[in-house]
């Protein structure tokens, strides 16, 4: 283990043609290369992070509407940082300061801890780990419940990859899942699972993403014998990205990343591996009952074609 003597606030990691840093805010990916060509949306670094670009989402991924959930029977209220929609967005720890464990040539190891307040009355300690290989990235979150109750959990991480140079509604999208989550216009709440067959969602084969705009979530979503599902990105060049999942997110959002102009617009795509889906507090959906002492773990990777 490297020393830690003098604090920092960003982590620079790399292997082979692999090179990538890490932010200590929100254990944050900034920047992913594969030589000198761009896998995510970059970052600045030394800068806020903008559209939530790279982050850990816990302990929930996505939106609580308005912020109130019950859990055991206990009503609850979470601050609703999503203003213009009234909801809850993307947890407590994105803008934290995650302390370093371990700096390595090729790794970084972050935790943080997520202490019992009026509208989350939970412990939680978080493990995030960024290690290269000549193959990728890999990210592996752990969450363990240090209080003396059960508590309500879900994650992900946030990365918008890019596919090449070429404008995102010509990258060719491949994914394998058989159903989104419907949700409405003006708050992107849930309103029930739809069939992709037929629908502009369906992305099974490859194809572009064209004009589509997406801020949904998927499941349905195909594992292979070793438990993981992927996602593939090509740009019309040749060149592209992947990514994998394990099986504790059976759920995916996708986000096109529309803005109003003159913002920009449709610079990357997010793609969320996620362990519930959005509003999971309110509907139960997969949302994870994390016991006192229990662990529970995500992983998921990304790497250039």
């Amino acid at each position: 283990m490297d020393a830690l003597d003098a604090p920092v606030s960003e982590y620079a990691i790399r292997s082979g043609s692999y090179t990538a840093t890490v932010s200590a805010t929100g254990a944050t990916l900034l920047n992913l290369q594969f030589g000198e060509r761009d896998l995510v949306l970059p970052s600045r670094t030394g800068h806020p992070t903008p559209d939530y670009r790279g982050i850990i989402a816990a302990p929930w991924p996505n939106r609580i509407a308005d912020g109130h959930y019950t859990f055991e029977g206990n009503a609850l209220e979470l601050p609703r940082n999503e203003q213009a929609r009234g909801n809850a967005l993307h947890g407590l720890v994105f803008d934290k300061a995650w302390e370093p464990v371990l700096h390595e040539d090729t790794t970084v190891i972050l935790e943080t801890t997520v202490s019992a307040s009026k509208g989350y009355p939970f412990s939680l300690q978080l493990t995030a780990e960024y290690r290269l290989t000549p193959e990728g990235l890999s990210i592996t979150l752990a969450a363990r419940n240090t209080g003396t109750s059960a508590a309500p959990y879900g994650a992900c991480p946030h990365p918008y990859l890019v596919a090449g140079p070429s404008p995102l509604d010509q990258w060719i999208l491949q994914l394998g899942a058989e159903r989104f989550l419907a949700v409405t216009a003006d708050r992107l709440l849930p309103t029930g699972e739809c069939d992709v067959h037929g629908h502009a969602f369906d992305y099974r084969d490859p194809r572009p993403i064209g004009s589509t705009a997406m801020d949904h979530a998927f499941t349905g979503l195909a594992f292979d014998d070793s438990g993981r599902a992927g996602l593939t990105l090509w740009d019309p060049t040749g060149v592209g990205v992947g990514m994998s999942w394990d099986r504790s997110c059976p759920w995916l959002q996708l986000h096109t990343a529309d803005r109003t102009p003159p913002l920009p617009t449709r610079l990357g795509l997010a793609v969320e591996p996620m362990s519930c889906p959005p509003d999971a507090f309110n509907s139960g959906k997969d949302l994870i009952r994390l016991l006192a002492g229990e662990e529970h773990r995500l992983s998921c990777s990304i790497f250039a074609l």
